[in-house]
């Protein structure tokens, strides 16, 4: 079996502590960092680092909060060009402990979480809650969504943008057919194959090969981790590889049970709070990115970030939406009124200015929805 690499890792060890730095720097005072997916989730130079920040208590001004955040991930990118692809774009999400300890960060994102700066101990009794917590809708509609955006042709190479890429543009090519694409099929499939939870790709990868899908698996992993094809020579045409991931995806796919319609899996107990304050924590550093994006350190290109929030922005608003169809507490109401402030547009520079200038004004509105059940 192929083993995991080692260089990576200590790139990655600097980049989280260099972040930090520059985080408490600008007076942003962490409990924890985490980031998405595994150590050996993180190939260099192509894999960024997508950061999750967890505070012990909520900020007085959420936006101001956010400018900072802004400020300190500019500085961060600033140190490096290799940075512009790294540290690829501002932290996806902010929680508090407390939203952690009452169990409201959905169970399959929070499996994949690694640690960047905190307490050791407690993100991995965090994980194990998680692992342990029962199978639900929840998990099914995460893992599902992640084969739904790819299959049937919807991965497009050409959607991995390059243009903050610095070296090897061949190399991040394959990368993304490989870990944009197959190894996100592959883990989603093993984990709805299984009704496990999975910590990340590379995992998946090893762990989970019905019969048949060996060669497949090895493939891939040799592709990423050791590529030595390409060391002597014979990298695969990109054209070949991404057939060769078409075919390994679909003989995966031939592995999940379909979905029963006569199943009865319950929702959590407190999938509406998990929704709540997932929809929420994304939507706190929604204004960092937005700065970050409409004002990047040079060199840096952002335009495919910005276009790139239409989909996020979707996402949060049919959440709120469906909180907030009868209106009858004043949870409901606060989610009316938040869904009004997103764009419903596609994303462009001049969308994202006038969403700052609403959420501005009604910081008062921002505030009150960012704090609900994040005590």
């Amino acid at each position: 079996m192929t083993a995991a690499p080692t260089a990576s890792m200590p790139l990655y060890d600097d980049l989280g502590a260099l972040y930090t730095r520059d985080l408490t720097h600008h007076g942003i005072q962490t409990a924890m960092l985490t980031h998405k997916w595994q150590r050996s989730d993180l190939l260099a130079p192509h894999s960024d680092l997508d950061i999750r920040v967890l505070l012990d208590e909520p900020p007085a001004d959420w936006l101001e909060w956010n400018h900072r955040l802004a400020a300190a991930h500019s500085a961060a990118v600033n140190r490096s060009p290799s940075n512009r692809r790294l540290l690829e774009h501002p932290p996806g999400f902010a929680f508090t402990l407390s939203e952690v300890h009452r169990r409201r960060v959905s169970p399959p994102e929070l499996a994949t979480w690694t640690l960047i700066h905190g307490h050791a101990p407690t993100l991995q009794r965090w994980k194990s809650h998680a692992q342990m917590a029962p199978w639900s809708r929840t998990d099914e509609r995460f893992y599902r969504a992640i084969l739904d955006a790819r299959l049937g042709g919807r991965y497009q190479l050409s959607a991995d943008s390059t243009d903050n890429v610095t070296a090897d543009l061949p190399g991040y090519r394959r990368h993304c057919i490989a870990w944009h694409y197959l190894a996100p099929c592959w883990f989603a499939a093993a984990a709805l194959a299984t009704r496990t939870r999975c910590p990340g790709k590379s995992a998946a990868l090893r762990q989970w090969r019905p019969s048949g899908l060996e060669r497949y698996a090895e493939r891939f992993l040799h592709y990423v981790h050791v590529d030595q094809a390409r060391a002597a020579g014979r990298a695969p045409a990109i054209r070949d590889m991404l057939r060769a991931a078409d075919r390994a995806v679909n003989a995966a796919m031939r592995h999940i049970p379909a979905p029963e319609a006569n199943e009865e899996l319950a929702d959590a107990d407190d999938s509406q709070a998990v929704a709540w304050t997932m929809t929420s924590a994304m939507l706190r550093v929604r204004v960092a990115r937005w700065l970050y994006y409409l004002a990047p350190p040079p060199g840096v290109a952002t335009g495919y970030l910005i276009a790139r929030e239409a989909k996020e922005l979707r996402a949060a608003a049919e959440v709120l939406r469906s909180m907030a169809t009868k209106e009858s507490t004043a949870a409901q109401r606060l989610a009316t009124r938040m869904v009004r402030l997103l764009p419903t547009s596609p994303t462009t520079p001049t969308v994202l200015r006038d969403a700052l200038a609403d959420w501005d004004r009604d910081r008062a509105l921002v505030g009150d929805f960012f704090a609900l059940y994040s005590a």
